[in-house]
C-alpha cells in the first residue's frame, strides 16, 4: 500500500520509513507526487497534523499520514509548541535549505534561552503527533502521540541532530539529544514512540500485516 507522507522533509521520510519498516507500506513524500504543502493555522499539534493528512489524502486520492511535532516547555505554558520551527521569528533565506535551517535553529535556541533566563523549572518534552487517514473523508483518523521528556540546559551541548537537540538534556541517558548517535536517538525519540503506537493502530484498524 502506498502511504503519502504530508511532508517534503527528507530526514523525516527516512526516519519514518525505518520506523514503519515492519509494515507493508511504501512511504512517499507528497512532493514526489506534486502535492503542495498544506496550511498549518491551528494552535495544537493534532489539528495541524489532521489538516496536513487530510490535504494530502484528498490530493492523492488515497491513504496519507502527517506528523506535527515540536518542543513544549511547562514553565512557558507549553511554548514553543506548534511554532517550534520558527520560535525566534522567521529568518531570511540562505543559499540553501540546510543553511537556512541552521540559522533558524540558532535563532530559535537563542529565543528559548532568553525566555528561560532565571527560570528554575526547566522541564520540557518533545512531542510527535501522527495522524493517518485511509482517505480524506475517513471518519476514523488514527492518532498516535509520543512524548520524550527532559530538561532544557543553560547552554548547548553536542553537534548531532537539529533544532533544540543541543539544549534538550535526557536525564536517564546523561546526554543531550545532540550528543546521541542517530540510531540511539531514533530508538527512543518522541517520533519513535508515536510511530510504534501508530504501527499497532494500523495493524489493528487497517488490518495491515
Amino acid at each position: 500500500m502506498q502511504l503519502v507522507l504530508a511532508s517534503n522533509n527528507a530526514k523525516k521520510l527516512a526516519e519514518l520509513r525505518a520506523l514503519f519498516g515492519s509494515l507493508p507500506v511504501d512511504l512517499v513524500t507528497q512532493g514526489s507526487l506534486g502535492i503542495a504543502e498544506a496550511e498549518e493555522p491551528y494552535h495544537t499539534f493534532i489539528e495541524n497534523a489532521l489538516a496536513k493528512a487530510r490535504h494530502a489524502a484528498r490530493a492523492c486520492g488515497g491513504p496519507a499520514i502527517a506528523d506535527d511535532s515540536g518542543l513544549c516547555v511547562g514553565a512557558l505554558g507549553g511554548a514553543p509548541g506548534v511554532i517550534s520551527a520558527h520560535y525566534g521569528g522567521l529568518v531570511s533565506m540562505q543559499p540553501d535549505r540546510e543553511a537556512t535551517r541552521r540559522v533558524q535553529d540558532g535563532v530559535n535556541n537563542a529565543a528559548l534561552l532568553e525566555r528561560l533566563l532565571g527560570v528554575a523549572d526547566r522541564r520540557a518534552h518533545f512531542v510527535s503527533t501522527l495522524v493517518a487517514l485511509r482517505s480524506a473523508d475517513d471518519p476514523e483518523p488514527l492518532v498516535a502521540v509520543g512524548r520524550w521528556p527532559g530538561r532544557i540546559l543553560e547552554s548547548p551541548r553536542g553537534t548531532a541532530g537539529f533544532g533544540y537537540d543541543p539544549l534538550m538534556f535526557i536525564p536517564e541517558l546523561g546526554l543531550t539529544v545532540a550528543e546521541l548517535m542517530p540510531a540511539q536517538k531514533n530508538a527512543v525519540s518522541h517520533r519513535a514512540r508515536s510511530a510504534a503506537l501508530m504501527t499497532d493502530l494500523m495493524r489493528q484498524a487497517w488490518h495491515l500485516e
